[in-house]
């Protein structure tokens, strides 16, 4: 992932970014792989997006090249594989359609709130740990399901480690939600400043996205 310290640029094509663009255009070969049950194929495709996901943020720092866009692609191509490989396993029954209602409801909510903040002049809010926890645990959850599908043998270790991972995932998911919604209201509450427009930062700390 992007580095939080460095100098963020407002660039667009450099190398982290490119790989970043070689992410999100294999989500689609991705779920393709998921809907058919290719999964030891999907698995592959996961595990190069992960290397590419240190590789750019590693890149990033080494080559001083991180950039806004970076910030916003990286958690994007985490959530797109996510809800890829959620729209996949339950195209096939693998898991139930309610797991992938509550996971996309939160984000949805979340749009809500970035849309409440924007129109009181602030940027989305910090990622909070327990979301990147949460995510985490979702990342490793669906592949783990996915390894149970594609080898017979490990079903009986990897499916009920996934599906621990997934409601414990789904769990913290939403409870991060519910610290985001209080910390809008918090914000929204938030005085102008003496210049008129809303203040850009909290708790002396620039609002900023993922």
């Amino acid at each position: 992932m992007q580095g939080e310290s460095a100098v963020v640029s407002s660039r667009v094509w450099t190398i982290p970014n490119m790989l970043s663009f070689l992410r999100l255009a294999l989500v689609p070969v991705f779920l393709w792989l998921v809907i058919v049950g290719e999964d030891g194929f999907a698995l592959l495709v996961l595990v190069f997006s992960s290397v590419t996901d240190f590789l750019d943020g590693f890149l990033a720092r080494r080559l001083h090249q991180v950039s806004r866009l970076g910030q916003l692609l990286d958690p994007a191509a985490d959530r797109l594989y996510i809800f890829a490989a959620l729209i996949g396993l339950c195209w096939r029954e693998v898991i139930p359609w309610w797991l992938f209602v509550v996971i996309v409801a939160r984000d949805v909510m979340l749009a809500v709130l970035g849309v409440i903040l924007a129109n009181n002049g602030f940027g989305p809010l910090p990622v909070h740990h327990l979301g990147k926890v949460a995510t985490f645990c979702l990342f490793w959850a669906l592949p783990l399901l996915m390894l149970g599908e594609a080898f017979a043998p490990l079903e009986p270790f990897s499916l009920p480690l996934g599906w621990a991972f997934a409601l414990w995932g789904a769990f913290l998911y939403w409870w991060a939600g519910i610290l985001y919604i209080r910390e809008t209201a918090r914000v929204i509450r938030l005085p102008a400043d003496d210049t008129g427009p809303r203040s850009d930062t909290l708790d002396g700390k620039e609002v900023d996205g993922a």
